[in-house]
């Protein structure tokens, strides 16, 4: 479990985070919404460190993250795992050698572990026998399913994706966003993902935090967006003529 209490964040004279509180649930998707500049990925920086708050506490399972000295922040960062939105493969290494490097800079695996366990990532995200082939040669969901196996190479307590499904397909959209999912289920992750698409918000949205202008502006679950009287939430998720679509058909069914 993460919790947030009471953060503040500002640059200059421009407030970006104003007084958000949220516990992220054990097991659960958890998930961020906003409109661009609103202050999500602002939250996930300040909740690895590469922001300090400037008022509020990030507890992992009540260690209060910001007070931690170096070496203790380091050992919460050994425990997490980042999907970054682009994916952030290394191009000239291949998916083995990039899912490998997590084990390789926080690890004393064996070399005949750190192959088990590679071939074990990959399997999870369904690139089985790939590990010879390069970035280059893969599309962007593969690329998005190999970056998913990286993040987790280390066997992460906990779980950052930021817009998993930028770029990708409906279709492959859901795949990443079943994979996602199915991986918190099965390894008991706390995972939070930063997103637009509003299939993932329905789909995969077991806790939400929405942020409107730095403020926490709404709490809930993806089903319970469709009985929301929030305007700001409402002009957010049915910006598009296809999200009114499928709500309308939620409300008459």
């Amino acid at each position: 479990m993460i919790e947030i209490k009471n953060i503040h964040k500002s640059f200059g004279s421009h407030k970006v985070i104003n007084d958000v509180s949220f516990v992220f649930e054990q097991g659960k998707t958890n998930l961020i919404i906003g409109e661009s500049g609103s202050g999500k990925t602002t939250i996930l920086k300040l909740m690895v460190g590469l922001h300090e708050v400037d008022s509020g506490q990030i507890l992992y399972n009540g260690e209060n993250f910001p007070t931690l000295d170096l070496r203790g922040k380091q050992e919460i960062r050994k425990k997490i795992g980042m999907l970054f939105q682009g994916g952030a493969l290394f191009d000239s290494q291949t998916l083995e050698e990039n899912v490998r490097f997590p084990l390789d800079m926080f690890t004393d695996m064996s070399k005949e572990e750190k192959q088990e366990r590679v071939n074990f990532c990959l399997d999870k995200v369904q690139l089985t026998n790939k590990n010879k082939l390069y970035p280059g040669e893969l599309s962007g969901g593969m690329k998005k399913r190999a970056a998913l196996a990286r993040a987790i190479a280390n066997n992460p307590k906990y779980l950052f994706c930021d817009e998993p499904n930028s770029g990708l397909d409906p279709k492959t959209s859901i795949v990443i966003d079943n994979l996602i999912q199915s991986l918190t289920k099965e390894f008991n992750i706390t995972t939070i993902v930063i997103t637009h698409d509003m299939n993932s918000v329905v789909e995969i949205g077991e806790k939400i935090l929405y942020i409107y202008k730095g403020n926490p502006w709404w709490t809930g679950t993806g089903k319970e967006i469709f009985n929301t009287t929030n305007p700001e939430l409402l002009d957010f998720v049915f910006a598009s003529g296809f999200m009114k679509e499928i709500y309308h058909a939620v409300k008459n069914k």
